[in-house]
């Protein structure tokens, strides 16, 4: 017969002193898990457990005791609306005496993530990072965890919107990257999942080359020499984003170098490829896709008028050359036009400054060229193509029951009944 093993006189202590500062009949115990401080409670029949930050000792029994306390009065108070998980990393919030000093610990992740650009550090990173921290510093209402401090610093960018997921990516990776190091508590560690409301992602036009001619022909051509240069330096402009899929950014990033079979027109223009941390585009030669007519294709001489040095128009504050574009397309009367007709067609797509990148990729694919080669063209991944133009890939699901359908009615006429 197994001989009892008695109970350690301070264990029966430390029970009957936890249970006296206790309502009555408040089921909360607590015992040895592997020699950590286990906390389990029993409430309607249902069980909640917690291994809290003591060791299965007398010693740290006198420190755990009034911690055990604290997660009792922040349980009872939220009156059912937190769980016994919730209590404790609140307990543990206004607990903790370590002090953080944010904008040191921001310093030191910057030089975490190399990779990341200037621009792109001020612009994805410190925001919500910084907001982040004016949190943490509240004495009265600081967020109790990582879920919750997440939660509000995202407030101020909306729901299922790309700056709102990047922002969110920012701040997941810093308290990660935090919490692993020990800078902050484990209760700010970031949760796997955010509720989030996406808003379905805008499929962009492609515009048709005949599009292109009419949206061509309806800039003014100016009354005075510097209002021609600039109705032309944006004809240009949209000339070179047709013809070789431009980004309207690249504008401001080309460069003519000597090929093998003479000049060629590249971009120096470097943006992340997506996935792979740091991994970004290279210079890339630029490979046209003419405007065609009825009677053939145009070509618009384009890279021997870049390289007299043709006028561009100006693009703006760096980063914003989608921007500009877009403001100078807006105030064209065939543009606003081609949206209402878009919709009148009940075309699910929208009129961007893109557009004529989209037509690039639609070309291409109808020309029959491998993805692999279109992506290198165009400068991004295959994954990044296939998000984005996947629906220019040509459908072998029709041709295969054509095919099935033509050989069955084949094989009826052979067939006798």
């Amino acid at each position: 017969m197994p001989i009892k093993k008695e109970t350690e006189p301070w264990v029966i202590n430390f029970r009957q002193l936890l249970k006296a500062s206790l309502h009555p009949g408040a089921q909360w115990f607590v015992s040895n898990s592997r020699g950590q401080m286990r906390l389990e409670i029993k409430e309607g029949g249902a069980k909640q457990s917690r291994i809290l930050p003591f060791e299965w000792n007398q010693k740290a029994a006198a420190s755990a005791l009034p911690r055990l306390q604290q997660i009792y009065k922040n349980y009872i108070k939220s009156k059912g609306q937190k769980t016994l998980a919730q209590a404790c990393a609140l307990t543990e919030v206004s607990s903790s005496k370590h002090q953080v000093d944010w904008d040191d610990l921001i310093s030191q992740y910057r030089k975490f993530v190399p990779n990341a650009s200037d621009k792109t550090w001020t612009k994805s990173y410190l925001p919500v990072l910084r907001k982040a921290g004016s949190l943490m510093r509240q004495a009265k209402s600081k967020p109790l965890d990582g879920e919750h401090l997440m939660m509000k610093a995202l407030n101020q960018w909306q729901q299922g919107s790309r700056s709102r997921q990047i922002a969110r990516r920012s701040l997941k990776g810093f308290l990660d990257w935090a919490v692993l190091r020990g800078n902050l508590i484990a209760a700010y560690a970031p949760p796997a999942h955010i509720p989030e409301t996406r808003t379905p992602k805008q499929i962009g036009y492609a515009i048709s080359d005949e599009q292109i001619l009419y949206l061509l022909e309806s800039i003014p051509k100016g009354r005075h020499p510097a209002e021609v240069e600039t109705y032309n330096s944006w004809k240009f402009a949209i000339q070179l984003c047709t013809v070789y899929g431009l980004r309207p950014e690249e504008l401001r990033h080309l460069y003519v170098e000597e090929g093998p079979e003479g000049k060629e027109l590249w971009t120096s223009y470097q943006k992340s490829k997506g996935g792979t941390k740091g991994n970004r585009t290279e210079p890339r030669k630029l490979h046209p896709l003419f405007v065609r007519t009825p009677k053939g294709p145009i070509d618009w001489q384009l890279l021997n008028r870049f390289e007299i040095e043709e006028k561009l128009p100006p693009l703006g504050q760096e980063g914003k050359g989608g921007e500009a574009l877009g403001t100078f397309l807006k105030r064209r009367k065939y543009w606003s036009d081609l949206k209402i007709w878009i919709k009148k067609k009940k075309i699910k797509q929208v009129l961007k400054p893109y557009t004529f990148r989209h037509r690039y990729a639609k070309e291409s694919h109808a020309a029959g060229f491998p993805i692999a080669n279109i992506c290198k063209a165009m400068g991004h991944s295959i994954e990044v193509h296939l998000g984005n133009y996947a629906r220019f890939t040509p459908d072998g699901t029709a041709d295969l029951y054509a095919k099935r359908n033509k050989a069955a009615k084949a094989a009826c006429k052979t067939k006798v009944f």
